[in-house]
């Protein structure tokens, strides 16, 4: 991850914006040979360098989009729905991912798009970290990459307003999901790095690490499938 600077030096918010034309990555690729648009949703840090990337796929065959994203070895593909026009994966990744690269970077992923062969990535850059080394050492690692924007924001872009979340959590989640959820968010589990493991949070909530990982990903799919209801 990026050294954190000290937060008198630069209190803004930096928009960063990069331009990918490899069809090695997935979401670039699949839109190019599909000639459809790949769209990330949202992205789960998972622990040991992995990461969920929910992507939304629009125009294409689901069938041949989980062919196509299977054949990527740093790619574990699952089909979750489909639908007439596409369907909804999610794409386990590790390795040489530019949206994982920049997340560990401390980056925060905000649009990650691949539209007919051009991939489109925006993060948000808090101001504990310092913006122009997170640049330079994406750019290092993916030197076919472009940076074609950087902008200075206010705040960072909330998923949810505060009432829609509570709402959320109270309408889609049982009470013992909402529970495991919150306590694994109170104690770092989301953080990047993480700062706990499932295991530590199935041991504060006197689980086991199964029942722990059954409740995490049923109330992040009820979570994420609200949001996915509320895109246009």
């Amino acid at each position: 991850m990026s050294e954190k600077v000290p937060r008198e030096r630069d209190s803004s918010i930096h928009e960063v914006e990069f331009t990918l034309r490899d069809s090695k990555y997935p979401f670039v690729g699949v839109s190019e040979s599909e000639n459809c648009t790949v769209e990330l949703v949202e992205m789960l840090s998972r622990g040991d360098g992995r990461y969920s990337e929910f992507f939304n796929v629009i125009d294409a065959d689901p069938q041949r989009v989980d062919a196509l994203s299977t054949a990527h070895g740093s790619v574990d593909t699952t089909l979750l729905c489909d639908y007439e026009s596409g369907g909804l994966f999610e794409f386990t990744v590790s390795g040489d991912c530019p949206a994982y690269h920049l997340a560990e970077l401390g980056a925060l992923p905000r649009t990650v798009r691949g539209e007919n062969g051009e991939g489109r990535i925006v993060v948000e850059i808090p101001p504990q970290y310092d913006s122009r080394a997170i640049i330079d050492a994406f750019l290092a690692k993916h030197p076919n990459a472009e940076l074609t924007g950087k902008r200075e924001k206010d705040g960072v872009t909330p998923m949810f307003s505060r009432s829609t979340y509570q709402q959320l959590l109270t309408s889609e989640l049982t009470e013992r999901q909402r529970e495991v959820i919150q306590t694994a968010f109170e104690a770092g589990y989301y953080d990047w790095p993480r700062e706990t493991t499932g295991e530590d949070v199935a041991a504060e909530l006197g689980i086991t690490s199964a029942t722990f990982s059954e409740h995490i990903h049923a109330a992040e799919r009820k979570l994420l499938s609200a949001l996915f209801a509320e895109l246009p």
